[in-house]
């Protein structure tokens, strides 16, 4: 194992029950770097990337999640000054910076003069909690979706990755990969829908989640059936299946200019806790 008393180093197996303590700090901020901690145990082959590890006097204080996504981890300023600037001597790989709104900012401040123009920056986007019974009545039919949905749920998801991002998620040849990664949370059981006749109407995703808490991303409803209520109750009801069987505290984040989304899930019961920040390439 490589020593550091001071600076940055990537980290590996031997690290992982210290990077764990110092994800625990915050868990449900943390919880795709706790996660790809836990499925990957920190070997580089697996996590696509490498996760830098910050030390001062031998102890880990912050660390970086370095993927196709960047994600900041429990990093005070002058980690992430130090984190820009060995990223800025590097090569851009990543797709998307993203993580609490303070160390995105000045992260990008960092490298934004080596790694050039972005294709959009959304910044303070209300990163949202909930830890108990949701504020409205669940939607009925929202259920668990299978490999049978496939063809039902995969334009779904890319209606709603297209909408979201601004580009289709096929777009490069991409469909095979993104299909792949639907089946994927349909197989762990984390893709929820709504269907009413045989059409879907409402559909939600896992994207992460620990023995603490779960990130759901991907809320989607069809256009013909906006206005109606269905996110909000579609979302109660993903909340009570995610709280009974995956983990206790379900979060999102959402874009600030969203406002009948914000407003969706403030009905459900969600509570801004922080401010996020996404940069995308």
């Amino acid at each position: 194992m490589l020593t550091t008393r001071h600076g940055i180093r990537p980290l590996g197996p031997a690290d992982l029950e210290e990077f764990l303590a110092l994800v625990a700090r915050d868990p449900v901020v943390n919880v795709f770097a706790e996660y790809r901690a836990r499925t990957t145990n920190l070997e580089p082959r697996w996590l696509g990337g490498e996760v830098w590890g910050r030390f001062l006097d031998g102890d880990l204080v912050a660390a970086c999640h370095v993927g196709a996504n960047l994600v900041p981890v429990q990093a005070g300023p002058d980690d992430v000054r130090a984190f820009a600037q060995r990223a800025a001597a590097r090569t851009r790989t990543v797709s998307t910076i993203v993580g609490p709104h303070e160390a995105v900012d000045l992260f990008w401040r960092g490298v934004a003069p080596a790694w050039g123009r972005p294709r959009e920056l959304r910044w303070m986007q209300p990163h949202l909690e909930i830890a108990g019974t949701p504020h409205v009545e669940p939607l009925a039919g929202v259920r668990r979706t299978t490999r049978h949905d496939m063809d039902r749920l995969y334009p779904a998801c890319v209606a709603m990755y297209t909408e979201e991002v601004g580009v289709s998620p096929e777009a490069g040849g991409g469909s095979e990969l993104y299909r792949a990664r639907v089946a994927q949370l349909v197989g762990r059981g984390w893709s929820f829908a709504a269907f009413e006749g045989g059409k879907l109407v409402f559909k939600a995703e896992v994207a992460c989640a620990t023995a603490g808490a779960a990130q759901v991303q991907g809320v989607w409803v069809d256009p013909s059936r906006r206005g109606e209520g269905l996110a909000t109750r579609g979302m109660a009801a993903v909340v009570e299946h995610v709280r009974a069987d995956i983990a206790p505290v379900v979060s999102l984040y959402v874009n600030e200019w969203n406002a009948p989304a914000r407003a969706a899930y403030d009905r459900v019961g969600f509570r801004e806790t922080r401010r996020f920040s996404t940069v995308m390439f």
